[in-house]
């Protein structure tokens, strides 16, 4: 991340000259920006040798949980956290990848996202360190894990609001079933009733 945009481009270009002259290895690559509604657009992406286009990799596939309506929670005040689907204690294992990737990209703000192989963590610290620019590392294991664990809470939150939505509709289905009933009751009931007053005047 950086304090201007302007840096951000300089970067994703120093990135790429960085691969081509094969001081790093990269993956794929991409300029995002997030917009003031919380999602996250891309500005442009580098293909990668390996493992297709940007937009179609792990780059891609984390962009679209962050910009997605998941990464507007677990980026907001409310602090949801992914890391608390896993069942362990130490409290930097919990601490959500995502969540924190996420919250790095404030509002109006244009970041460098990238999936890199770095012999040292020295190259593209002192690249990004010249234009003023925050590195922060996370294990491609731990982004597909979280990634993964995203997907699956979102699956179960779907399936929870569908369950609500057939109860709600079962319910008013049910009120409405039990509201015909007791019209169709009430009907009769004043039938019966005018029935016998005639039958007494007879």
């Amino acid at each position: 991340s950086f304090a201007g945009d302007s840096s951000a481009y300089e970067a994703f270009t120093n990135l790429k000259e960085l691969g081509e002259q094969r001081q790093v290895s990269i993956k794929g690559a991409a300029i995002v920006q997030r917009g003031e509604d919380g999602r996250i657009v891309t500005k442009d992406s580098v293909e990668s040798e390996h493992a297709g286009t940007a937009t179609g990799g792990l780059i891609g596939l984390l962009v679209g949980i962050l910009g997605g309506p998941f990464g507007v929670l677990i980026g907001g005040a409310t602090g949801l956290l992914i890391g608390s689907l896993y069942d362990v204690d130490d409290a930097e294992e919990t601490e959500s990848v995502l969540a924190r990737i996420s919250s790095a990209i404030r509002p109006g703000q244009t970041v460098v996202l990238a999936e890199v192989d770095e012999q040292s963590d020295d190259v593209v610290d002192q690249a990004m360190a010249r234009l003023g620019g925050t590195v922060l590392r996370r294990t491609v294991d731990d982004v597909e894990a979280e990634i993964a664990a995203a997907e699956h809470a979102e699956r179960a939150a779907k399936r929870e609001a569908r369950k609500q939505l057939l109860e709600t509709r079962r319910s008013r289905a049910k009120e409405e079933i039990r509201r015909i009933i007791d019209a169709l009751k009430s009907r009769a009931h004043a039938l019966r009733e005018r029935m016998q007053a005639a039958t007494h005047r007879l």
